[in-house]
């Protein structure tokens, strides 16, 4: 079909964006006065990233509109390829902007006056556990013989790593806890990061620097080897899950509990074969002793094309899948919706009745830095983790190391 017939956008491929965009076009189309052919396409991340940005689709109108994570919200800025909505959202705003979304949802896709997107999945990092074993009278009996304390959600990540062996029973196929730890250039650098701002530590530091010699950092490393490097605690296969193989595990009722993007802990009461739906609990991610609990937010906007011939049309789709009724839709089909408005509806609780605490881990969210150089300091981080996880030279030399201008 040619292209001017076409309305087409890159999806990050994931079963409830491509159904959930589908069925969003068919309602708008009827109401929009065009009769261009929807062309969604669904790739993954690495190749979601190369089509955007190294192959210029974006900016030559190979896109009208794509799926874009706010990680990629500096290189879409240096490489001018994506619209400034800031005028169109003054002048012609979605219903209930901004008060809809927590100030979580609107600033990581801002850059000074521009906007370059708009929100449409979100999720925080968070704990999720298995709340029919911490509820269990005979686990909780067991718990206080053993430790002297009773059983309790971890808000320490010393307390954490203890329920983790308490609830490792891998002959009935029950491991303690899992990581993402597939170093990918995010997984482990999401870890990371949690484990040095919740124990009170930066990166980078004030003069913009990076490194990883402070206390701060060496307590993450420390602890972070110790939990991936203990049989007694961790699920043998983490090096190599990404979020999504240590969601569909958790899912599958192989993970005690384990800290991972809320739209996993939602998966696991919605898929139709989790063993664990109506089981589950969703909550903060645990603190160092001196820290205090945080979430890491990245979530996917939709951002229109430099390039696209139909701009306005554009606008007014990414304006229809802000509207209330296709923010619960998208969220009924299995993604996370951005507005207030769904968090708080009582079909959705009803499903996922985590989703009332959404808004509180928003209010612990923070960013990734925005820096255009981050995918080096990603592979950097990466690069630590490595030797942390798979070596056994100290930790502060590891930490020296990488910490060389």
């Amino acid at each position: 079909m040619p292209r001017d017939r076409q309305f087409r956008i890159a999806v990050r491929k994931f079963g409830p964006f491509e159904s959930a965009i589908q069925k969003q076009w068919e309602m708008f189309a009827p109401i929009s006065g065009s009769d261009l052919t929807l062309e969604a396409k669904a790739f993954d991340l690495h190749p979601l990233y190369e089509s955007l940005f190294e192959q210029q689709g974006l900016l030559l109108g190979e896109w009208d509109i794509a799926f874009m994570s706010t990680d990629w919200i500096a290189a879409a800025n240096e490489a001018k390829c994506v619209v400034d909505l800031s005028d169109l959202l003054r002048s012609d705003p979605p219903p209930d902007f901004p008060a809809g979304w927590t100030e979580s949802l609107l600033r990581m896709q801002k850059i000074g006056d521009a906007v370059y997107g708009i929100p449409y999945h979100n999720g925080p990092e968070c704990l999720l556990v298995r709340k029919d074993l911490f509820d269990n009278p005979i686990e909780q009996h067991a718990y206080k013989e053993m430790y002297g304390v009773p059983l309790s959600i971890p808000r320490t990540w010393k307390e954490f790593h203890q329920t983790a062996r308490f609830f490792h029973r891998p002959e009935r196929g029950i491991y303690g806890t899992a990581f993402a730890a597939y170093p990918d250039g995010h997984n482990t650098v999401y870890d990371f990061l949690l484990q040095l701002w919740s124990r009170g530590g930066e990166l980078p530091n004030a003069d913009g620097s990076i490194r990883f010699d402070s206390p701060e950092s060496i307590e993450a490393l420390t602890f972070y080897r110790e939990v991936l490097n203990d049989p007694a605690a961790i699920h043998p296969a983490c090096r190599e899950m990404d979020s999504v193989r240590s969601g569909v595990a958790f899912a599958a009722g192989e993970i005690a509990m384990m800290v991972n993007w809320f739209g996993f802990g939602a998966m696991a009461e919605t898929l139709e074969n989790s063993r664990i739906r109506g089981r589950v609990d969703i909550t903060a991610v645990p603190a160092g002793e001196v820290g205090r609990p945080v979430s890491l937010n990245s979530y996917w906007i939709l951002a229109i094309g430099k390039g696209t011939p139909h701009r306005d049309l554009a606008y007014n789709f990414i304006k229809h899948c802000m509207s209330g009724a296709m923010d619960k839709l998208l969220t009924l089909e299995g993604a996370i919706g951005c507005r207030r408005s769904t968090w708080n509806d009582p079909d959705v609780q009803a499903i996922v009745p985590a989703y009332s605490r959404l808004e509180e881990l928003h209010s612990m969210a923070r960013e990734l830095p925005r820096r255009s150089d981050w995918p080096k300091i990603a592979a950097q981080i990466d690069r630590v983790m490595l030797d942390v996880m798979n070596s056994d030279e100290p930790i502060q030399s590891i930490a020296k190391r990488a910490s060389k201008p």
